[in-house]
């Protein structure tokens, strides 16, 4: 249900490794690109967007001229893959890490994620111990049913969005009953997500993200006017899970902001006839600068 702030097409799948002028394609199998820096920082980024489908090119193009080896993956939607978030293996992530690994002069390895792509990355991180930090933008704190349909082409009744290991992750399904207040499209879908967790308390609880379980560190963004899910009240209960284990966590919230958060030089996306995302331009790039400052200094990035 999400979307990408300024994504490019992604180029096809190849195999083995070819040159191209902006990054290096790759077959993990998954397909992949991969940005190498001039001078490295010594850490690799894995770079998630959210529902879109897309690979979020732009910022791993960007996190790579500030000396880091950024990979974009394409996560769902792709050949062989199935083509909504159901059932996403997070091996898929995992195998990521692994060809990050082999970069030379990779020292550290760390994930950002925007909405679907933050709930992948949090998850990741509970069961990768080499991810030194997770960074979640607009996250949720708890596992959600599919959005689309999955290898089988079916999107009903609803499955988890993940499986790790073989074995689906527990999650929330969507109230079915629930209707958008707008009488049409672009909605708001926050209210979906409220309804639906409060539908069965233990249902969520038992979803719940436990990122209590992650070794490094975790970095948690949210506006406060985000329309699409209500991503500031779920990093606050992320952060809970964090501070009552007495483990590190970092939180940037803005008023302003709503779903997307723009790093430096990034413009905002085209509306959405769909989808409210919320917010204003100003609190985006407000929110996307704040952690961007907060992840050159954490992984000693080039300003």
């Amino acid at each position: 249900m999400s979307s990408s702030t300024s994504d490019v097409a992604a180029p096809p799948v190849v195999t083995g490794v070819q040159r191209q002028a902006d990054g290096v394609a790759l077959l993990l199998p998954e397909e992949a690109r991969l940005f190498r820096p001039v001078e490295t920082a010594g850490v690799g980024i894995l770079v998630l967007l959210g529902s879109s489908g897309r690979m979020d090119i732009d910022r791993a193009r960007l996190l790579s001229e500030h000396g880091a080896h950024a990979m974009a993956v394409r996560w769902f939607g792709g050949e062989g893959q199935a083509p909504g978030v159901c059932e996403i293996p997070l091996e898929v992530f995992t195998r990521a890490l692994d060809r990050l690994e082999e970069e030379e002069g990779v020292e550290r390895l760390a994930v950002l994620g925007l909405s679907k792509g933050a709930e992948a990355a949090t998850l990741l991180a509970c069961v990768d111990d080499r991810v030194d930090l997770t960074v979640a933008m607009s996250p949720t704190s708890v596992v959600w049913g599919n959005v689309g349909p999955g290898l089988d082409g079916v999107t009903t009744p609803y499955r988890s969005s993940w499986t790790w290991r073989g074995e689906p992750l527990p999650f929330v399904p969507y109230d079915e009953s629930w209707v958008p207040e707008e009488a049409m499209e672009p909605f708001a879908y926050r209210n979906l997500y409220e309804v639906s967790m409060a539908l069965d308390i233990d249902t969520s609880a038992a979803a719940a993200i436990p990122v209590e379980e992650i070794r490094g560190d975790l970095l948690l963004a949210a506006g406060e006017q985000d329309l699409l899910w209500p991503s500031s009240d779920f990093a606050r209960a992320l952060a809970a899970r964090r501070l009552e284990a007495e483990r590190q966590v970092e939180v940037i919230f803005n008023e302003t902001a709503g779903h997307t958060p723009l790093f430096p030089g990034q413009n905002p996306a085209a509306q959405s006839l769909h989808i409210k995302r919320g917010g204003t331009p100003a609190g985006d790039s407000e929110l996307g600068a704040e952690i961007w400052n907060s992840m050159v200094k954490r992984l000693d990035l080039q300003p």
